[in-house]
Parts: structure tokens; C-alpha cells; sequence
């Protein structure tokens, strides 16, 4: 007596580009369809794109994007300041306002277009209800 063999959902559900959803979403748009606005206030997701209708109040981003914020300003901000050590003494309030305005301001460009990613990752992969048909 065989097995039955049920299919995997791969082969169910057609493949999503990971990497053009979560370019799309790095852009603030609607991973489904490139058109509509991801975000409707700084970090505040759009329930549905307005574009294409895809249902993008799934998504669970969470802490993640600013984890990874924290691990890309962080090595900018501290190799950069490393590099300039050997350029000469500077004095120490130059540091104090260069370095924290540097990271602020990576910080509040990098947050939003990082969550995007995150959430354009986690619909092209199906993530937490994402897994709904294409059509």
C-alpha cells in the first residue's frame, strides 16, 4: 500500500519575487502590484492598497526593521567616525553633535523603507496570512 502524496503549497500557489517585493516595499509601495502607497502615515501600514486592493493588514514587521536599522546606522555611524580619528584631534563638542545628529538622521530616513522590505519579505514568502491566490 502506497502513500498518498499531497502537494506542497509551492507547487499549489505560484512563486513570489522575493526581491522585487521587497524592493517594491522599500519604496513604499504595495508589493503585490508596485503602484499603491504601503504606508499611510511614518510607520503606519495602509490596511489595503488603494492600487490593486491586496490586503496588507497582515503583516506582523514587529521589531525586525529596527534591528536591522540598528545594525546598518550603527556600523555607518561608527566606521565612519573611526575613519576620521586618524585625520586629527577634534574637538570633543564637534564629536557630540556630529555623531548623535548622524544617527538620528539615519535612523528616521532608514526605519520606513526598511519596514517596507520586512513586509514586502513577508508577502512574497506568505507570511502570517499572506498566503492568499495571485489572482
Amino acid at each position: 500500500m502506497s502513500e498518498l502524496e499531497f502537494p506542497t503549497r509551492e507547487e499549489i500557489l505560484p512563486p513570489r519575487d522575493r526581491w522585487l517585493s521587497m524592493k517594491r516595499g522599500f519604496a513604499g509601495k504595495c508589493p503585490h502590484c508596485g503602484n499603491g502607497a504601503m504606508f499611510g502615515r511614518y510607520l503606519k501600514v495602509n490596511p489595503n492598497c488603494a492600487s490593486c486592493g491586496e490586503d496588507l493588514s497582515h503583516h506582523r514587521a514587529d521589531d525586525l526593521p529596527a534591528y536591522i536599522v540598528l545594525f546598518i546606522v550603527g556600523h555607518i555611524v561608527i566606521g565612519t567616525l573611526m575613519s576620521t580619528d586618524p585625520e586629527g584631534v577634534w574637538p570633543l563638542w564637534i564629536h557630540m553633535v556630529i555623531w548623535p545628529l548622524m544617527t538620528l538622521i539615519l535612523s528616521l530616513a532608514l526605519l520606513q523603507p526598511v519596514k517596507g522590505a520586512v513586509v514586502g519579505l513577508q508577502w512574497a514568502l506568505r507570511m502570517h496570512g499572506f498566503g492568499g491566490d495571485d489572482t
